[in-house]
């Protein structure tokens, strides 16, 4: 049996600018990773799991029954291969403050995939997780009004923990971003969280998880065909009945 995936367009809710790149605004960020130079010609975000960023000490207090995630891509310009000095520029809003770094990356991509991972522990490399085999949401799509780069912002207010798990206070795992671009490649972005009461947590609030208008969500899902195997008794039967019909109107055109 095969499967294929089928795009059910959402109305547009979000605005953001539609890159190769993407900062995690809240609950945090391992670190500034929209680098090009030497040691990274094409960028530090497409090193798996992470973007090439360690696991930090300065970890993030988030719900134990789940919380926000707030996502902002970065301002990608035209590429130009002479610079690779930048900066980071978060959003204040309103308005809304475009990341922005150097050229040398692609343009803005017109649609691309989501997906929000977990890793629980701390057993893992660097003192990361093992693994960050849990999702949190089913994949998404993003569909932007072109592929050239534009500002913007937008928030998962309520992101539950995976299906048939459970924390405490005091847990530490970490909350891995993949966007899928266009091209087919895929680039990470992490924060490091401990888990927390959620009274402990500081407040989500339009400051902090807030959505701009002019992107589109696609719902992406499989729809199963028939295979082979259960196609062959529907073929018999059809042959069945009608080769002797073409039998019987050959005989009867003699």
């Amino acid at each position: 049996m095969f499967s294929r995936l089928c795009l059910i367009a959402a109305t547009a809710l979000f605005a953001l600018q539609v890159t190769a790149h993407t900062v995690i605004t809240y609950p945090g960020w391992r670190g500034d990773n929209l680098i090009t130079n030497d040691t990274f010609p094409y960028g530090m975000q497409w090193m798996y799991p992470c973007g090439g960023m360690p696991t930090t000490t300065n970890r993030t207090l988030w719900p134990i029954n789940g919380g926000a995630i707030a996502l902002q891509p970065a301002f990608i310009p035209y590429p130009s291969p002479s610079s690779f000095t930048h900066s980071l520029h978060l959003p204040s809003p309103p308005p809304l403050t475009p990341l922005s770094h150097p050229p040398g990356w692609f343009q803005g991509h017109a649609t691309a995939f989501f997906y929000i991972n977990l890793g629980f522990g701390t057993d893992g490399p660097s003192g990361g997780p093992p693994n960050m085999s849990f999702p949190m949401v089913p994949v998404f799509q993003i569909v932007g009004p072109s592929k050239n780069p534009y500002p913007g912002s937008f928030c998962l207010p309520q992101v539950p923990l995976p299906a048939n798990t459970t924390v405490k206070a005091g847990d530490n795992a970490t909350i891995q971003v993949v966007e899928v671009a266009v091209h087919g490649a895929s680039l990470f972005s992490c924060v490091d969280i401990t888990f927390a009461a959620p009274e402990n947590v500081p407040e989500v609030n339009e400051t902090n998880c807030f959505n701009s208008t002019d992107i589109a969500f696609n719902n992406v899902y499989s729809i199963g065909a028939a295979d082979s195997t259960s196609r062959a008794p529907a073929l018999a039967i059809e042959r069945s009945v009608l080769l002797p019909l073409v039998g019987i109107l050959a005989f009867m055109l003699l």
